[in-house]
């Protein structure tokens, strides 16, 4: 009895010591780990995602209102500015003009007759003063009474104030002129009002009515879109687009052509962001734009906002408790594994972190979650770093 118990005894123990040894190789022996790496000449890349846009882009319409006798152009035309683009029926208003030019004709022609006024009054007075120096001089030598002299001054009076309406009237002709000139340049400029004419040089996006209708002052008739200033809009998260600034590299590729790449630069940052979806707005003007833009096309696109020329960079899934700035790695420190608190910069488009401080030196970061990992046990590192 006393044999079987000791037998027991040594059972457990050896058992034990079976559990105790298996325990020990599982957690204490030293686990593999790899680590992270200096990398060079990283570029750091902003996701976006937009759509092909033109900064100018006119619905352009007639500033008058009548029926539509003609369309010059159609979809996807190109135009060049002042280029006739439609025109309304003018039949009233070339009357109207008519009309105005003649007034103009009869103006004209008043003032031509208020001028001969002015000089014929000119010639009486100076005949009247002559005649008045005359009568004066008889009346001094008594040869003629003083009646006469005072008549003779009476008619000089006269006709120095018929000379005077005489010149007053050509203001008046005057200004009856400019008016009418007026008035037929306003007739004149309605007319041309029922002549549109693009504004700039354009492609013609869209043609909204049909010849024969009527149309209001103001309808639109066409969209244009100025082709040198297609840009993209894109829209970034909020928590990426901290970093990006005017005049940065982008890359942009379009659904319908997703081989090719085209460069651009950051022309605009919009100063109010979404907030329903948290995105900010960033417009990318294109340096080597595609030969044929489809308004509103799906567009990717990647703004460069630095260049990492040398840099320690861990992966996210690798950072515990990150919060955007600060979160905490598993480094092996003197063959141990210890987790310390690191402060990140830039975050590429792989998903890696750059760390910016909190590191000691000869620290190596472990690249990757693994089981097993705890404070103080042993590590044998498979991949080589330096901090």
């Amino acid at each position: 009895m006393k044999r079987r118990t000791r037998r027991s005894l040594v059972a457990i123990a050896v058992i034990a010591l079976i559990v105790m040894a298996g325990w020990f190789f599982l957690t204490e022996r030293p686990i593999a780990v790899q680590v992270v790496t200096i990398d060079r000449d990283v570029p750091v890349r902003i996701y976006g995602l937009g759509t092909v846009e033109a900064r100018i882009v006119s619905r352009i319409g007639f500033e008058v209102g009548a029926a539509l006798t003609g369309l010059e152009v159609d979809n996807g035309d190109a135009v060049a500015r002042g280029q006739i683009l439609a025109r309304l029926h003018a039949a009233e208003q070339e009357a109207r003009v008519a009309r105005a030019a003649a007034s103009a004709e009869a103006a004209d022609a008043t003032l031509g007759r208020t001028r001969a006024n002015v000089v014929r009054a000119r010639a009486v007075l100076a005949q009247r003063e002559a005649t008045n120096t005359r009568q004066q001089a008889l009346a001094v030598r008594n040869t003629i009474s003083a009646q006469r002299a005072e008549e003779a001054q009476r008619d000089v009076d006269v006709a120095a104030a018929e000379l005077a309406v005489a010149e007053s009237d050509i203001a008046v002709a005057l200004a009856q002129r400019a008016d009418a000139e007026a008035a037929l340049r306003y007739e004149q400029a309605l007319l041309d009002h029922h002549v549109l004419r693009a504004p700039f040089d354009a492609i013609v996006v869209d043609r909204h009515v049909e010849a024969g209708t009527v149309v209001r002052a103001g309808e639109p008739i066409f969209t244009l879109m100025d082709p040198t200033t297609v840009w993209t809009l894109a829209y970034v998260d909020e928590a990426r687009a901290g970093a990006i600034a005017l005049g940065q590299s982008a890359e942009v590729r379009l659904r319908s052509l997703p081989h090719e790449v085209f460069s651009g630069t950051v022309a605009r940052i919009g100063i109010e962001s979404d907030r329903v979806n948290e995105e900010r707005r960033v417009w990318i003007a294109c340096d080597r734009c595609p030969p044929q833009v489809y308004l509103g096309e799906q567009a990717e696109v990647r703004i460069t906002v630095a260049l990492l020329t040398e840099a320690f960079l861990v992966p996210e899934i690798a950072v515990s408790g990150f919060d955007g700035h600060q979160g905490r790695v598993w480094v092996v420190r003197d063959e141990k594994l210890t987790e310390v608190s690191a402060v990140f910069g830039h975050r590429t488009e792989d998903a890696r972190l750059e760390i910016v401080s909190g590191l000691a030196e000869g620290d190596q970061v472990v690249s990757a979650p693994a089981k097993g990992l705890s404070e103080g046990r042993m590590a044998r590192v498979l991949g080589g770093g330096a901090s």
